[in-house]
């Protein structure tokens, strides 16, 4: 049994083997035109992650990079939508990395954290492009609100990031150790250097997401750099394009609904939450931020929000208000109302697991 699986194996590596560079941009490739999986991992140095050497003359480098190339290079879908948010995304990144004179390896991070995704979260909290859990990304600036999380801003986050990298690079002087750092915490590399003796990345026995980490990106940058000699030949039309926008600053007097700036803006809610991952819910805060809105809409998007904050000051005024009594649930008081309950918290800014009490005031919109 196990004879005749191995033999299978063999035989579809055979079959991926062929004549590569056939294939026309645009075009799918053919089975005979993606290379096999043996040719792909033949990699060669010189290979560096930021200007330092990666040591692929051991084999326990090579193993090791060998191992992340096959995984991508298996899981070729999620791999292309790697390549296609690229063109969406990295010129944001590369851009603010050259303007703090920083190695331009670094934009490889926010692929194997996040996929490129805004709303990507993890088990232990992290979220966003650079998945940077709420304690570290309100050190480095990225406010967590009800309404507004900065982690899940590409422009806010990569500036986090920047800062961040910049002060393991300091403590660490390498690179490569500020990779390892930002995925598994400096605190806990310091530990492992001191007690392994060693600060040679490459050398540390490290946690196994840590041991992969930079090996990962080391072979996201092979694919990246070069996706057609792994198969993955795309035209121009096959990219995501990047978001055009403009930026606005608001100052609003009041909690403000996304539906109304989106009527500011002429366009849709959705566009608007497309455009700003940050935004939470429904509602954007009381204060000064600035936001994006579709390109060409800033003429005139002024005069129509003042407009739309006059219709909510005017609404205000007509809302009735109920008053929670003894025995009262939110689900019962939306029956007896005929509101749907998800519109009397979202009204209220009451979360799904919050009580109400006898006395309380309950906000009923007239519309």
């Amino acid at each position: 049994m196990r004879r005749s699986v191995i033999q299978i194996l063999i035989a579809l590596s055979f079959l991926c083997v062929g004549a590569y560079g056939h294939a026309q941009p645009g075009d799918a490739p053919a089975m005979e035109e993606i290379p096999s999986l043996v040719v792909s991992v033949r990699v060669k140095p010189p290979l560096d992650f930021c200007g330092e050497p990666a040591p692929l003359n051991t084999f326990d480098a090579r193993e090791r990079l060998e191992k992340e190339l096959l995984i991508m290079l298996w899981d070729r879908d999620q791999t292309i939508l790697w390549i296609k948010r690229s063109n969406r995304y990295l010129p944001y990144i590369q851009n603010m990395l050259k303007a703090d004179n920083l190695p331009d390896d670094l934009k490889y991070i926010p692929i194997i954290e996040s996929s490129l995704r805004a709303l990507a979260g993890s088990p232990k909290g992290a979220v966003g492009y650079w998945q940077f859990i709420k304690d570290t990304g309100e050190r480095y600036g990225l406010g967590v609100t009800e309404d507004i999380d900065a982690r899940r801003n590409i422009m806010t986050s990569t500036q986090a990031a920047i800062t961040y990298l910049k002060k393991l690079h300091d403590d660490f002087g390498s690179w490569t150790l500020a990779a390892a750092a930002y995925n598994m915490g400096e605190q806990g590399l310091k530990r492992e250097i001191q007690l392994q003796d060693t600060s040679d990345f490459y050398n540390l026995y490290l946690y196994q997401e840590t041991q992969r980490y930079v090996f990962r990106i080391l072979a996201a940058k092979l694919i990246l750099s070069n996706p057609e000699k792994y198969g993955f030949i795309m035209s121009p039309e096959d990219l995501y394009p990047p978001q055009e926008f403009d930026s606005v600053s608001l100052n609003l007097p009041q909690r403000t609904p996304v539906l109304s700036v989106a009527r500011a803006a002429q366009t849709t809610f959705k566009a608007i939450k497309d455009l700003n991952p940050e935004i939470r819910g429904h509602y954007l805060p009381m204060g000064s931020l600035t936001i994006s809105i579709p390109r060409g809409a800033t003429a005139g998007f002024q005069e129509r929000l003042n407009q739309q904050l006059q219709t909510l000051q005017a609404q205000v005024v007509s809302d009735r208000v109920y008053v929670v009594k003894n025995g009262d649930s939110l689900s019962e008081i939306a029956a007896r109302l005929s509101i749907p309950l998800s519109s009397l918290r979202q009204w209220n800014h009451l979360r799904q697991d919050q009580p109400i009490h006898p006395g309380d005031r309950l906000i009923l919109h007239s519309n």
